[in-house]
């Protein structure tokens, strides 16, 4: 039944939707969101953390961290709070910290200026020098962070929880560890830790009314995955997994008791990056496949799923919608488009 769910039930809207550009650079844009209305705050993943004002067209360019820019790595997610009426800026990269490349979480106010003094709140603990799968999204659930963490390649530590590799972790606004995390007693567990058992997360959502929690991410070759994210479960990867070997063979089975099942998953790839909630639906940037994809949900199951912009033919990299329900996303070119799509309704 699983596969069936993922395969039907997918129209195009193409013809319908006609998004605008309003940002253009010459890098990939990793990540973005909204200042004020009026100014965007984006990532270049090459390096460059930028602040575009969509009535000036000005763009002034913040100091970051030291990064690694390599492989998949570089100036990944960020994220505009307003905290106890502090305005912070928060971005995750990859970094080289004490003999490893790992992914980082940086935290630094923000008072209008260029210059913004950066905290590094958090760095994932892991093994070996990868450049690859570093996740790494952020959302913001009342007073925590849900942070994803890719397993770098090394697809055997997703499921050991001494490092965060292939991990989804619950962290403070400021960092530390909540008291309540599931393996926070658990020895030789690292306490940040919330699932685990990705593979590359890329996308992760959450939906305020229902109080669920969604992510998606990369498989192999096939087996990309949309799942609902619960406190200290396994996902899986590498013991089930839909994906294959890029030479052929099957990676793992497709059920084991104690291991969560995908809400849907994609065979070939779809490549999927961001998502968002919103009114019942996630939206799902995606890369190889080159469409953003609309995913109803109804009782926690995909019941429709929709590709959107597949005409503009470019690898979509990350989604937001605004609270007047425009809907924006980012590109692998350095595009940024907004739809009223959603405000039209």
């Amino acid at each position: 039944m699983k596969k069936i769910l993922c395969l039907v039930f997918v129209y195009s809207l193409s013809l319908f939707s006609k998004p605008t550009p309003i940002l253009e650079t010459d890098d990939v844009i990793w990540s973005f969101d909204f200042i004020s209305k009026n100014e965007i705050i984006y990532t270049e993943r090459d390096g460059k953390l930028k602040i575009f004002n969509l009535l000036t067209k000005k763009t002034i360019t913040l100091n970051i961290p030291e990064i690694k820019v390599t492989g998949q790595g570089g100036l990944l997610d960020v994220h505009f709070e307003e905290i106890k009426n502090k305005n912070y800026i928060y971005i995750t990269f990859s970094e080289k910290h004490s003999g490893s490349l790992t992914t980082s979480l940086a935290r630094g106010e923000y008072s209008r200026g260029e210059k913004v003094a950066w905290n590094i709140i958090f760095r994932a603990k892991v093994k070996g020098n990868s450049s690859r799968h570093f996740g790494s999204r952020l959302v913001f659930v009342d007073d925590f962070i849900f942070m994803t963490v890719g397993d770098r390649g090394k697809r055997k530590y997703a499921q050991d929880l001494s490092t965060h590799q292939g991990k989804i972790l619950r962290l403070k606004l400021d960092g530390s560890v909540p008291q309540d995390n599931p393996f926070i007693s658990s020895k030789n567990s690292l306490p940040e830790i919330w699932s685990y058992g990705h593979r590359n997360p890329q996308g992760i959502a959450y939906d305020s009314k229902n109080k669920i929690l969604y992510s998606c991410e990369f498989g192999p070759r096939g087996g990309d995955e949309l799942n609902l994210i619960e406190k200290g479960k396994n996902y899986g990867w590498p013991i089930i997994t839909y994906g294959k070997e890029y030479w052929g063979p099957r990676i793992g089975t497709h059920k084991k008791k104690g291991m969560e099942q995908p809400m849907a998953y994609w065979v070939p790839s779809i490549s999927p990056s961001g998502i968002v909630y919103h009114a019942g639906n996630i939206y799902m940037a995606n890369l190889s496949s080159e469409h953003l994809r609309k995913i109803e949900i109804k009782n926690k199951k995909v019941v429709k799923q929709t590709k959107m912009y597949e005409k503009l033919k470019t690898r979509i990299r990350h989604v937001r919608i605004l609270e007047n329900k425009k809907l924006y996303f980012s590109t692998d070119e350095g595009k940024i488009y907004k739809d009223d799509l959603l405000s039209n309704k």
